[in-house]
Order: structure tokens, then C-alpha cells, then sequence
């Protein structure tokens, strides 16, 4: 591909390289009327807003150009004004400066541009982080269908502490949806760690309790492990655990404090709140710990949504927590995917557009065929 004057290949160079016309033109008029005009009256110092604008487009390269052409211009007019003095003390002084002014500017672009390509580079890490830790879920889970969206209130990194899974069984699906305490590398490593032993035990675990025992003493025995710094309790993880049957048969369901699914039927939303909530999983006893199973219907035709705090938690510029169950009342969108980007919409828009926590939004739907 080609590039332009800033370094830059595609259309963001063919771009930088038709703005460049700007400061060009600027010192073209500027030298053009400071010859012509009257002796008191010097127009030269205006000439540093050539290459004082270009970094707003361009890169080192095209700014580095622009001060040359300036100072080339301000030397231009120091001899048409004064033939018979080469340089007068005066356009020295202004030459000086605008080669001073350049250099910092070439130097402000490099230092700019390095900082992109670091930036670049980290959104690269955690992309490739994310895509191993929580790749979106299969568009299928035997006879559900599924769309995830993780959404990261950092820009720079695009995973964080909130968590989901899933793991086909011989007669259904169990899914984790969970957000690990705290924030940083220790809650990424927290995530990673319990989605690692979810997706391991999913298939071995022989009931929904067993399975969630062993997921509460997996992160127990992390945050208590040899070298560790903090102590017992020190990290725990909100979880949501599902069992959902593929033919018939209620949603198996331990909570461990996190927030509860919806199951939105004809428009309707349900809040599936527990009865017998569990801690969260890494506050239990090392021992062996009884869960709780609770159930609940989930009929052809209905649309579960899973989520974490960062959607319920959302506030408006107002200071309003997002209302879940309110506004997606009466929405009757028969596709989990036309759902979840309705859902993502409007929840930006009511944060005008900037999350301060990380989300996690999962909408499962069994469809009326699968009667």
C-alpha cells in the first residue's frame, strides 16, 4: 500500500497527505502577503501555526516537511525584503525559532506515535488474552441458541474479571456466568483460573452441587495457596452455575450472590431470584459444602439472560442505576442475537456511552422448534 507524508498506509495516509494541502497553503498566503506588504509590518512569526496544526493529522514526517517549507518560506522572505542584507538580525531570530519549534514537534510526533504502537499492542494482548480465557460462547449449545458479548469499560484492556463458560453434557448444558472481586491481572488471573476448572469438571462432575463444591474449594485453595500474600477470603467470585436439560425439564440452578437470570417470555421479564442464595464461591469452608439446587421453567419460545453488576450497576450521567427488568419490558425479539444488540444499545445509551465496570451479557434462547 501506499503512504503518505506521516508514515501512514491506507486511507488515514491518503487522508494526512490531502489535509497537508492546509498548512501549505497557509504559509504559501502568508509569505505571499508579507512581501508585498508594508516594511513596518512583518507577517513571518505567523508562519509557526503551519507546522503548530500538522501533528493533528499527520505524523513526523509531514511535520518535520511543514517546518522545513516554513523556515524555507521565512528565509525567502528575509532576502525579497531586504536585498541588500542577506538575513536581517530580526529574520534570523524568526528562522531560529521556527527550527526550534519544528524539532519539537517532530520529536512530540515520534514520542506520540511510539506510545500508538504500545497501545496498539496491548489491545492486541488482550484481544488474543480474551479469545483464550472467554471466547464467545458456540452459536449452538445442542438444541439452544446462544450470543455473549463481553464489554470492558477500559478501552486498552479488553478483559477483566467478569467470566462465563459453557460445557455440553450427554443430556444438556451447564453454563458459569461470575465476576471474581477486584479488578487488574489478579482478578483476570482469578477468572481464568475458575473458567479453567469449570470447563474441566463441567463433564465429571456427576450433580450441579458436586460441580459447585468443587469449583468453591478450587478458588479456595488459590487464594490460600502456598507464597500467597493475603490470606483467607482474600479473593471470591459471584457465580451463577445452570444445568438446562435439552428435552423438557426444569433449569437446574445454584447462586452464589450473583445477580439472578431473567427469563423473558411473550415480553414479560421473570427474575429468577434464588431462595437459598450460597456465598460466593472462595468464602466456603475448605471442607465439603452442601449447595442448594433450585429449578425453574424455561419453555420453546422463552429467551434467558444472564448478565454481571456492570449492567445492573450502569448509571446515567443522572447517577440512575441502569433498571433492567423495566426497559426490556414488552421487548419481543424472537432472535437472541437481534436481543443482545438491542440490549447492548440501550444500555450504552443510557451510560452515554462509557461503562465504569466491566460487563458480561448472555442471551439464551430455546427455540419453539425444539418442542
Amino acid at each position: 500500500m501506499s503512504q503518505g507524508l506521516d508514515g501512514r498506509a491506507g486511507g488515514s495516509g491518503r487522508a494526512g497527505g490531502a489535509l497537508i494541502a492546509i498548512p501549505v497553503a497557509w504559509i504559501v498566503v502568508v509569505s505571499v502577503v508579507d512581501v508585498l506588504a508594508p516594511p513596518h509590518i512583518h507577517l513571518g512569526p505567523l508562519l509557526v501555526a503551519a507546522p503548530a496544526i500538522t501533528p493533528s493529522f499527520g505524523g513526523p514526517r509531514a511535520v518535520g516537511f511543514v517546518a522545513a517549507l516554513a523556515v524555507i518560506a521565512q528565509t525567502v522572505i528575509g532576502v525579497l525584503r531586504d536585498p541588500e542584507q542577506l538575513l536581517s538580525a530580526n529574520h534570523q531570530a524568526q528562522i531560529l525559532a521556527l527550527i526550534v519549534v519544528g524539532t519539537c514537534l517532530v520529536v512530540f510526533c515520534v514520542l506520540r506515535e511510539r506510545r500508538a504502537k504500545e497501545l496498539e499492542q496491548v489491545r492486541y494482548v488482550s484481544e488474543a488474552a480474551q479469545r483464550v480465557v472467554l471466547p464467545p460462547l458456540p452459536r449452538r449449545l445442542g438444541p439452544l441458541r446462544t450470543a455473549s458479548l463481553y464489554l470492558a469499560a477500559e478501552a486498552e484492556a479488553q478483559i477483566g474479571g467478569d467470566l462465563y463458560a459453557a460445557a455440553r453434557t450427554s443430556s444438556g448444558t451447564r453454563i458459569i456466568v461470575g465476576d471474581v472481586r477486584g479488578k487488574g491481572m489478579t482478578a483476570v488471573s482469578d477468572a481464568a483460573l475458575l473458567v479453567g476448572a469449570f470447563r474441566v469438571a463441567a463433564h465429571r462432575q456427576a450433580s450441579l452441587d458436586e460441580l459447585v463444591a468443587y469449583l468453591d474449594r478450587c478458588v479456595s485453595w488459590d487464594s490460600t495457596g502456598a507464597g500467597e500474600a493475603g490470606g483467607y477470603g482474600e479473593t471470591f467470585i459471584t457465580a451463577t452455575v445452570l444445568e438446562i436439560p435439552d428435552r423438557g425439564g426444569r433449569v437446574r440452578m445454584v447462586s452464589c450472590g450473583h445477580p439472578p437470570p431473567v427469563v423473558l417470555r411473550d415480553g414479560r421479564p421473570t427474575v429468577i431470584s434464588a431462595a437459598h442464595p450460597a456465598p460466593p464461591l472462595g468464602l466456603g469452608e475448605l471442607g465439603e459444602r452442601r449447595y442448594r439446587v433450585e429449578g425453574f421453567p424455561f419453555e420453546p419460545g422463552d429467551l434467558m439472560l444472564l448478565y454481571t453488576d456492570g449492567v445492573t450497576e450502569a448509571r446515567d450521567p443522572d447517577g440512575t442505576f441502569y433498571p433492567l427488568t423495566e426497559r426490556i419490558t414488552g421487548w419481543t425479539d424472537n432472535s437472541c442475537d437481534a436481543f443482545l444488540g438491542r440490549f447492548r444499545r440501550d444500555l450504552m445509551r443510557h451510560v452515554g456511552g462509557h461503562l465504569d465496570d466491566d460487563a458480561v451479557m448472555i442471551v439464551l434462547e430455546r427455540p419453539a422448534a425444539s418442542r
